[in-house]
């Protein structure tokens, strides 16, 4: 029999705490002992509902054409959205002590992922039922802080190195009750626990920068990510995935004496060797989200033996499994329509021998747990001061953290050297069209300073949209860590951002300025740069608004296209009478608004650029005059440009904060 009560009673006694680690209920301090988790799953189901919205006007054209009868539902309902459910994961039971690995196997889409999920308390939603118990306690707060998750993608900053990517991430991870000499030290204990040594200083790179660590070193790294707070329960989804075989023994024999050290440990796996096959305590095998089997690895191939099913030939175990999961088997003397269906016949055959000894193994592990042990981790919110959704860290701590991790993370993307030569060859390239243009050629004068509103209207806007949706996986997967919140997270980008985003437009105007022979003042100058500056902060708010809103980069470049349009032609340069169902667009225009500030700059009021469009401002000449001071100045008030601005500042960001916080995590 794969599972015995007998078994489970024994490691649940040899996984017993006293009297006084219970009282500490998984405390978050590094130390070198683990506190034992023991997680047993019973009857876990989840469920997904599908829309499908079916044509109704062509399936109906199709059924007249074909003379088949149609339906008066579908003439009066041409577009009808049918919902169906399908079944993800169907009764799963099955438990895993302290100093075991779980291997959860089966093909793509078998439900592997669903399921460690619901493992680590990330499943919510009334499609969700069974339970999951943490020492026969059902899964709280503090347990689920004492668990570390390690997803299947690798989710690094790939500009920083190994190193600083763990201390930055254990300075937000372990409480103020360390200082920062000791966390550092716990983070060098964890590299060394995990062989890093080697590659420490070493960036962790991706495809779209220079090569990094390999992908075995990068795998660790996220395993560290986990371990800096010393889990009871690690979990890992498919880790040894685009491995070589060496590589993934490695790493399953890190996990191995991860376990030997008391830790739980469960993990799914997509195809492993035979040598790390043997490494698993215990082995579930999914198919179509149904069970197959659950129990001991080394006594699976008995099992399947025992209900008719072998290997025609010597084969890797794994190998075997898999191809039960797929519905894959030989049979010989037996023609292909003959053979039986053998995921639903293996699962059936689970369901009526096998699934009752596990169930009744469940059951009397919480029938025999010692008491000791059923304290364990039952923290309540309620009987502390501390409640369970405070952060280990306080909001400035964060902030400060996450604004130097930012700072050394983007420097290398906001200053790469293709963003420098598109600076500086548009600032020397505008300087050379307009070199010292004459100050009496109001409409080029009046150009340049349009085309300053174009460039860096269109270029902090589009680099700020992909800021969001490039870095959500990463949020996503912090935030579900509780390793910050998002205020700390969302100010420290803003704040970063700023003096770096700023330096390129000053290094901008500084060319273009003087090449072109704006205003020869340096008041001027200045009064320009505030106002370069302070449109392209506005700018980049728009860009992060729309990022944040609609959280793909593509389709939010695509929006921005549009509306960057609409701007510039409503700008004041293009179209002086723009239509009246139009001209609402020009007060939403921040490129108006930037262009009436440069124009205000370098020609006052208005009446200096009708004194040089030679305006007598006499006679029958005054009316003329008054309307081109009127039409340049864009019939607004400078303050009430500057005021407008400011709105756009706070307000845009206001709506990528609003946006960010529908990100379920």
């Amino acid at each position: 029999m794969p599972v015995t009560s007998k078994e489970t009673t024994t490691t649940m006694n040899a996984t017993t705490l006293t009297g006084e680690e219970t009282n500490k209920d998984f405390p978050f301090v590094m130390s070198s002992s683990t506190y034992p988790i023991t997680l047993t799953f019973m009857d876990v189901s989840y469920r997904i509902k599908l829309e499908n919205k079916s044509s109704g006007g062509s399936s109906n054209l199709r059924k007249m054409f074909s003379g088949g009868p149609t339906s008066s539902t579908d003439i009066e309902n041409p577009t009808a959205t049918i919902h169906q459910e399908r079944t993800v994961l169907n009764g799963i039971t099955g438990m895993v002590s302290p100093g075991e690995i779980l291997a959860v196997l089966g093909p793509s889409g078998s439900g592997k992922s669903t399921l460690l999920n619901a493992l680590a308390g990330r499943l919510q939603g009334h499609s969700y039922t069974g339970t999951i118990l943490a020492n026969n306690r059902k899964l709280s707060k503090h347990v689920l802080k004492r668990t570390g998750f390690v997803t299947q993608d690798d989710i690094l900053y790939p500009h920083l190195t190994v190193r600083e990517t763990l201390i930055f991430c254990a300075l937000l991870r372990l409480p103020n009750s360390l200082n920062r000499k000791e966390k550092i030290a716990i983070t060098d204990s964890v590299i060394t626990e995990l062989g890093l040594n080697k590659c420490e200083d070493t960036i962790i790179g991706n495809s779209f920068i220079r090569r990094g660590v390999s992908g075995g070193e990068r795998k660790r790294v996220s395993i560290a990510h986990e371990m800096l707070i010393n889990p009871s329960l690690l979990i890992l989804d498919e880790p040894t995935s685009g491995l070589d075989a060496t590589a993934a023994y490695r790493l399953v024999s890190t996990l191995g004496s991860l376990a030997q050290k008391g830790k739980t440990i469960i993990t799914s796996v997509h195809q492993p060797s035979s040598r790390v096959f043997q490494m698993f305590n215990s082995v579930l095998v999914l198919s179509e989200g149904r069970c197959l089997y659950f129990g001991k690895g080394n006594e699976s191939m008995n099992y399947f033996e025992s209900v008719g099913f072998s290997p025609s030939f010597p084969m890797n175990p794994a190998d075997f499994l898999l191809d039960l999961a797929n519905g894959v088997c030989q049979f010989d003397g037996v023609s292909e329509k003959e053979k039986p269906n053998v995921k639903q016949t293996l699962g059936s055959t689970y369901n009526k021998s096998l699934a009752p000894k596990v169930k009744a193994a469940c059951l009397d592990t919480i029938n025999t747990v010692p008491k000791e042990v059923l304290h364990t981790g039952t923290y309540s919110c309620s009987s502390s001061k501390r409640t369970c959704t405070n952060y280990v860290s306080n909001w400035f701590n964060q902030f400060s953290i996450l604004l130097q991790r930012g700072l050394k993370e983007r420097k290398h993307e906001t200053f790469n050297y293709l963003r420098v030569f598109q600076v500086i060859a548009a600032s020397l390239l505008a300087g050379s069209m307009w070199w010292h243009s004459d100050y009496r050629d109001i409409q080029d004068r009046l150009g340049l300073l349009f085309f300053i509103s174009i460039f860096w209207g269109v270029f902090p806007s589009f680099n700020a949209v992909f800021a969001f949706p490039q870095e959500r996986a990463i949020f996503v997967k912090e935030r579900a860590s509780g390793m910050y919140t998002l205020s700390s997270y969302f100010m420290a980008r803003i704040v970063g951002d700023l003096p770096m985003d700023l330096i390129l437009p000053t290094f901008f105007l500084i060319i273009t300025y003087w090449m072109a022979g704006l205003k020869p003042q340096l008041l001027a100058f200045l009064l320009t740069l505030l106002v370069l500056l302070g449109y392209v902060v506005v700018s980049q708010g728009f860009g992060l608004a729309f990022g944040a809103i609609i959280m793909d980069a593509k389709q939010a470049s695509t929006v921005i296209t549009v509306m960057m349009l609409a701007f510039v032609l409503t700008g004041g340069f293009y179209v002086h009478k723009v239509p009246a169902c139009l001209a609402w667009i020009k007060y939403i225009s921040t490129t108006f608004y930037c262009y009436r500030l440069l124009i205000y700059v370098q020609f006052g009021e208005g009446q200096e650029i009708s004194d040089l469009l030679g305006c007598s401002h006499q006679g029958s000449d005054r009316a003329s005059c008054k309307f081109i001071e009127q039409d340049v100045k864009g019939q607004i008030h400078p303050s009430a440009s500057l005021g407008i601005l400011l709105i756009m500042f706070i307000g845009y960001r206001l709506i990528a904060y609003l946006a960010l916080r529908r990100i379920r995590t």
